[in-house]
């Protein structure tokens, strides 16, 4: 099974950005984990700031790969483009975020992904990604 996960702006900052909400793990340390634990799957990762290079990998991994874990960062809120992205494949894709959104500013209760996406795991920090991979399991 090939599953990649796609990271958006500012996720490349883990460890150093907003420790209270995103905790001290940089993504890269993390991943290296999540290798170790899902050794069985064949695991990628993304990670870009720029919307139009999200959109591509997910037209890239759509339609080849068994699934797609999505942090979209702050584009899950302001990018049709990318829920477009996500409505067009056929590859599974599930929305994770780190923080609970629901309990931030509210612009961040929408998202343009959530309504084409397998499922959505919110809140649950770092450990987002490994409930993601589960749901694929």
């Amino acid at each position: 099974m090939k599953i990649i996960i796609i990271n958006g702006p500012n996720l490349n900052l883990l460890g150093k950005r907003e420790p209270e909400v995103y905790g001290n793990e940089t993504f890269e340390s993390y991943f290296n984990k999540l290798q170790d634990q899902f050794s069985s799957l064949t695991l990628e990762y993304y990670q870009s700031n720029i919307e139009g290079e999200i959109i591509s990998k997910i037209q890239d991994t759509g339609f080849s790969y068994d699934g797609i874990i999505l942090n979209a960062g702050a584009y899950t809120h302001t990018s049709i483009g990318i829920g477009d992205a996500v409505k067009a494949i056929t590859t599974p894709v599930i929305e994770v975020h780190i923080s609970n959104t629901f309990s931030r500013e509210s612009f961040r209760h929408q998202s343009y992904i959530s309504p084409n996406a397998k499922g959505v795991i919110i809140g649950f920090g770092l450990q987002s990604y490994e409930l993601a991979l589960r749901a694929f399991e």
